[in-house]
């Protein structure tokens, strides 16, 4: 069954007749209108080749106005590769945290002659200020117990490398080889509950892609909270990518069904599908989720091939329930986390790694358009702890 833009439904047409009938015909790119081909990337940096563009508001069509194509800096847009190594941005984001987390342990291994049962009293009440976790935490105590006695364990410097050796095998053990598609355009689904900054990263991943040579596409599926399409236009813009959308209280499916077309007709590399945030007891947008992930696999059957739940950091164990919740009902791949530098308890990624058995792709580090970095998992923690 196939679904018009606003949800209504039309009559079904066979393979054949919808590959040349005149809805595939509505995405075929204006003659002169369609983006530059993708260059070669410069010495210095990939220049950036998607242009910003204007969809039409008329229902149905998508005609690409094209305008001069902005350079990332004139959109306030640093270069990382200038602004400081993966380690240096990772270390700026968990300031607060290893502010905490390392005054704490060293005053702990400061008094530290031998490793017995009150030192690893005292480290398990520093991890769990740090929002780890009660379970991640007791399992890490008992790892680093066993340790301590099988090993011979004896001063505070082995007992940290203890605790970063340990913390990286958490990290890495959930760490999963990123599902590209076998054929663009790979499909990215963003879920996650309202104020996490869901939006707000989908524009930043837009960009980001931008940067390393990778076209994108925006889909605007949130159509049922207020201004939603209004800021992912707006990121849209900022990022120089297009966007499809339609009107609020609009039909989600429908417009990742456009969607999907479009950015298989325009030669996409990514389509980024914002959904509209929702708790685990809306059970309607549930719902309305797998619907949408049904809707995917109609025009891409591999699709969608990536979701990210969005989480705020500053939440910690508060946000660990609904992220259970979600990662059942939306089949969640990765964690992008949000709001990292504005916290102390930037430990909740180790317990998402253990309790949720899920990585953390990327984080979000700052306001900018370019505060948005990979997880690395040895930066993290070598930055968690001073090394």
């Amino acid at each position: 069954m196939v679904f018009s833009l606003f949800g209504k439904k039309e009559p079904e047409k066979d393979a054949k007749d919808e590959e040349k009938g005149s809805f595939a015909e509505r995405f075929k790119p204006i003659e002169g209108t369609v983006p530059a081909p993708k260059p070669a990337p410069s010495e210095d940096r990939p220049e950036p080749v998607q242009k910003p563009v204007e969809t039409s508001s008329e229902p149905g069509e998508f005609r690409l106005k094209p305008m001069d194509r902005p350079l990332f800096s004139s959109l306030g847009y640093t270069d990382p590769e200038t602004s400081g190594s993966m380690l240096d941005r990772m270390r700026s984001a968990v300031t607060r945290t290893r502010d905490n987390l390392s005054s704490s342990l060293d005053n702990v291994l400061a008094l530290t002659r031998k490793v017995d049962e009150s030192t690893l009293e005292d480290l398990e009440a520093v991890l769990l200020s740090a929002d780890i976790g009660l379970t991640t935490t007791q399992e890490l105590i008992e790892t680093i117990r066993q340790r301590a006695r099988r090993e011979n364990i004896a001063n505070a410097a082995e007992l940290k490398d203890i605790l970063a050796e340990e913390l990286r095998t958490i990290l890495n053990g959930v760490q999963q080889p990123t599902a590209h598609a076998p054929a663009p355009p790979e499909v990215i689904m963003m879920v996650g509950v309202n104020g996490t900054g869901k939006t707000t990263t989908t524009g930043k991943l837009a960009a980001l892609f931008g940067k390393e040579g990778r076209r994108t596409l925006l889909c605007a599926a949130d159509t049922f909270r207020a201004a939603a399409i209004e800021q992912l236009d707006v990121w849209a813009q900022r990022s120089g990518v297009e966007i499809i959308k339609t009107k609020q209280g609009g039909d989600p499916s429908a417009a990742l069904y456009d969607a999907l077309f479009a950015g298989k007709a325009r030669g996409v590399d990514v389509v980024i599908v914002d959904t509209a945030g929702r708790l685990h007891t809306k059970t309607g947008l549930m719902t309305e989720l797998d619907k949408m992930r049904r809707t995917a696999a109609k025009v891409i059957p591999t699709a969608p091939h990536q979701t990210f739940l969005v989480m705020d950091a500053t939440t910690g164990q508060n946000g660990m329930q609904q992220a259970r919740l979600f990662t059942e009902a939306a089949n969640v791949t990765g964690i992008v986390l949000t709001k990292l530098d504005g916290t102390a308890k930037g430990g909740i990624v180790i317990a998402i790694a253990r309790e949720l058995g899920l990585p953390v792709v990327y984080c979000g580090i700052g306001e900018k358009m370019e505060d948005i970095i990979p997880f690395d998992a040895n930066a993290f923690v070598d930055s968690l702890l001073g090394h």
